[in-house]
């Protein structure tokens, strides 16, 4: 199956590729607004700061075909600051906007704990939850979402307090943690999804 992963120009795509192609995917990078719209299923990756990924999304001109996809909830998978950047705004690069397809604010984590968070967490997910299931991922990242935003579901984690390690809504799934790198649990679950099945 073609999967297109979007080209933000702040991602180390090799691992995220390399791990498609293990799900049985043959991935296929996109940097316009028609192949993103066109694409069966669409990766969108992240890392790096929030203001230097939305602006390369807008220099692609591909800010609206992804907000479209995303609300019509076609199949899309982000991946650490990818889920971030479905939000309308970051502590991390004030007034800068996000996707804004998801009402939230993405904040710094607070109070004595390790920034970045780095390495393994417990991922527990909501009742109905469809794409991800209980168990350990890895998470690199200082900033996130601090509550499942209305009309989603998904599954949380804690690092000094709760926070959301996914959301999901229909055939998107949006991950802070790093599937890829997230061990068998992690290779499982893109291949749940790169297969469609739940």
């Amino acid at each position: 199956m073609k999967i297109h992963v979007v080209r933000t120009g702040v991602a180390n795509l090799a691992s995220v590729l390399a791990a498609l192609e293990r799900a049985g995917a043959e991935p296929v990078l996109a940097s316009d607004a028609d192949e993103i719209g066109a694409a069966d299923r669409l990766v969108l990756p992240g890392v790096g700061a929030f203001g230097a990924a939305m602006g390369e999304l807008r220099r692609l001109g591909i800010v609206e075909a992804l907000q479209q996809r995303i609300r019509a909830a076609r199949p899309t998978l982000t991946v650490c600051l990818g889920l971030q950047l479905l939000a309308a705004s970051s502590e991390e690069s004030p007034g800068e906007a996000g996707l804004g397809v998801v009402d939230a604010a993405v904040t710094r984590f607070q109070g004595e704990v390790r920034v970045p968070q780095m390495g393994w967490n417990d991922v527990q997910p909501e009742p109905g939850a469809r794409w991800v299931r209980p168990g350990f991922a890895w998470f690199a990242n200082t900033f996130k979402l601090d509550r499942i935003p209305a009309g989603w579901t998904g599954a949380m984690a804690d690092h000094g307090g709760s926070f959301v390690a996914a959301i999901e809504r229909g055939e998107v799934l949006a991950c802070q943690f790093h599937p890829e790198l997230s061990g068998a649990w992690g290779a499982e679950l893109l291949r749940r999804w790169v297969g469609g099945r739940c």
